[in-house]
């Protein structure tokens, strides 16, 4: 039996986002505004969707990725592992404008790769006895805690590749793979930001197409998180 991959191409950025809904739980990849879909953010930003629950890892910085919908007061929940280099979400957590779920970072991962794998929970020891494991079912095993943490989903994903053919088969550019192919697995639709689109083995397939719904091929701004310059002399 042969299985057909539907794969839409699209050309605009915002045809790709526009049936997200105010509400909607994103997952968006990247880490700082390293491997983050930058083109589907901005997009976003241009419906004018709001009341988003956002799935990342942090929020940008002030004027870039996520900080764009931060500040434009379009999310209502952040679940991140910190605040990192965006003002603008500190403040917004600090005075309660913003309501936010921080976790260890391994944690956050492990939940996103649990729910694209079909797995609905798992124990880790991360976070036992603190803040983290309230309201959390605690087990014992082999003499050590462990509090339980549910997996997560999300109505859409978002993530930036460097490569895609046109089965959606996905290949990231090294540090740029962070938490793209988790993230890929983990939405109901998975809407891909690329910079080239053409063939790829199959033996260098870092997501394959299965995860895969939507296409749109954007042009890259290669942007620094935290400029530091040393001085010379």
């Amino acid at each position: 039996m042969r299985v057909e991959l539907m794969i839409e191409i699209y050309s605009s950025s915002i045809e790709a986002v526009k049936d997200i809904q105010d509400g909607a739980t994103i997952m968006v990849g990247g880490f700082g505004v390293c491997g983050i879909p930058e083109n589907l953010i901005q997009a976003l930003a241009e419906t004018g969707v709001k009341n988003l629950t956002v799935i990342s890892n942090n929020c940008g910085i002030d004027d870039w990725g996520l900080g764009i919908l931060l500040k434009r007061k379009q999310i209502k929940k952040m679940i991140s592992s910190y605040v990192g280099e965006n003002k603008e979400f500190e403040r917004q957590y600090l005075s309660g404008e913003i309501e936010v779920e921080l976790l260890p970072q391994g944690t956050l991962a492990e939940k996103i790769r649990a729910g694209g794998a079909g797995i609905p929970a798992f124990y880790t020891p991360a976070g036992v006895g603190t803040i983290i494991a309230e309201g959390k079912e605690v087990r014992t095993f082999n003499g050590k805690d462990y509090i339980l943490e549910t997996a997560l989903k999300a109505d859409f994903s978002l993530v930036s590749a460097f490569r895609a053919d046109e089965m959606g088969n996905l290949i990231y550019n090294k540090t740029a793979q962070n938490f793209n192919p988790i993230m890929a697995a983990a939405g109901a639709i998975t809407i891909a930001e690329v910079e080239e689109i053409g063939d790829i083995p199959s033996s260098q397939v870092d997501t394959p197409g299965i995860y895969v719904q939507r296409l749109i091929l954007g042009k890259k701004e290669k942007r620094i998180e935290k400029r530091t310059i040393q001085k010379v002399g």
